[in-house]
């Protein structure tokens, strides 16, 4: 072998080691920890837009600190051979539907919140894949974020809304990032989706309540099991929610009913999912059962709470039929379903927050007599096990005191079993 020949191979294998040598320490660079400092805390009187961007910014800095969030290490030949024909397939974060942290509702600032999580974490993460949850992408999730849109109150009255987001490892069910920003009210649209502003009954849960507690749980804590393991019925549910919004009830009584199919899909959201959509559809017998339904399960877990809408001042219904229809099958099944049960119970009639003390009690009780004397004027045989209680204001839900669309949660009747 020639000496020019020799030398020529050992430039050669020089510049490959010395081109190897560079993408393993563009490697090691590029896999280095991220170091992300947390954003300085914002006022309490900041608008909800900025309380939405620090608690994001501040859920990303935790994140980016754990090692799940660190980028993943890469072989020097795939750098030398940028072999992109097989793309690696990204860890996926879902973003849960923001609740309202007392009633459990979705309101028109709680659907702003989940809009605003995504538009911030998709470009901030390339890392990963972050998307809304939905029963197609579920299964396949590696995080979670959960948030909630919660009233603050001071004495008497509102002082603003305190916005918690936390981030759950589902591999291990802990929450490893948790933030919360403070807002003033201004601003704060609480009028309830379509979903919960036409729903019959409360649903807020036991699935909910552990919905809300995750979102409020502080890092290194496990998040609430129950909320985690009905994860692929909440998904449904949100598809469900999300159809109905656009006036699609076909396709969104075929995500309620597949999560009613489930073990653990009887719960009071999917139930009056499948009544409003086969009230839409003009299905009358389908929709009595469904909300026969919803009674049998609200006595049976002693949570019903129903939206008899009062005129203001009276115990007479409002005058609307497109809202006070149903009201004579609703009070048909309840009774039915009372008989059925051999249970006795309290109807509990509540006030929103106008007038005083003394007068709202004394309406509450009034409308409680009202709906127990049409109880047992149709079913005669549980006349006797009913008592009407009235609690004024005293357990209001939102608390405003507007009376319109917004705090109808706080006209309620509910009905509480008890001993006979």
């Amino acid at each position: 072998m020639s000496i020019t020949k020799f030398k020529s191979m050992c430039h050669a294998a020089c510049a490959v080691s010395a081109l190897l040598s560079m993408v393993l320490l563009t490697a090691c660079v590029a896999t280095a920890p991220q170091q992300v400092e947390r954003p300085v805390a914002i006022s309490d009187d900041a608008l909800l837009e900025q309380g939405i961007l620090f608690a994001v910014d501040d859920l990303l800095a935790q994140a980016l600190k754990t090692p799940g969030f660190q980028p993943q290490p890469k072989s020097a030949m795939e750098q030398l051979l940028k072999n992109t024909a097989v793309k690696p397939v990204k860890p996926l974060v879902v973003v849960d539907n923001t609740v309202e942290g007392v009633a459990g509702q979705q309101t028109t600032a709680t659907r702003l919140v989940d809009r605003r999580i995504l538009e911030l974490l998709q470009p901030r993460l390339e890392t990963h894949d972050v998307t809304a949850v939905s029963a197609g992408n579920v299964k396949a999730a590696n995080y979670l974020v959960t948030s909630t849109l919660t009233q603050a109150q001071t004495g008497a009255s509102s002082s603003g809304f305190k916005l918690n987001l936390s981030l759950t490892d589902l591999r291990s069910g802990f929450v490893i990032a948790q933030a919360v920003a403070r807002v003033r009210a201004s601003g704060v649209d609480e009028t309830p989706t379509k979903f919960f502003r036409e729903s019959p009954a409360m649903s807020k849960d036991r699935a909910i309540e552990g919905q809300i507690r995750t979102a409020q749980t502080r890092v290194g804590a496990e998040a609430d099991g129950l909320y985690l393991s009905r994860l692929p019925v909440g998904a449904l549910i949100a598809d469900g929610d999300m159809h109905y919004e656009g006036g699609r009830c076909d396709d969104a009584l075929q995500y309620y009913e597949a999560a009613a199919a489930r073990p653990d899909g009887l719960q009071l959201r999917v139930l009056n999912g499948i009544y409003l959509c086969q009230m839409q559809l003009e299905r009358a017998d389908a929709a009595e059962s469904a909300f026969g339904r919803i009674v049998a399960l609200g006595l049976a877990t002693n949570n019903l709470s129903v939206k008899f809408l009062f005129r203001p001042g009276s115990t007479e219904f409002i005058a609307d039929t497109k809202i006070n229809a149903s009201y004579v099958m609703w009070i048909r099944q309840i009774a039915r379903e009372t008989a059925a049960a051999k249970v006795c119970m309290l109807v509990v009639g509540h006030t929103s927050k106008t007038g005083t003390e003394q007068v709202n009690n004394r309406l509450s009780l009034q409308r409680g007599a009202t709906i127990q004397r049409r109880l047992d004027s149709l079913v005669p045989e549980i006349a006797g096990r009913i008592q009407a209680v009235g609690m004024g204001f005293r357990e209001n839900v939102i608390g405003t005191g507007t009376d319109d669309l917004r705090d109808a949660l706080d006209r309620r009747v509910e009905f509480k079993v008890r001993p006979c």
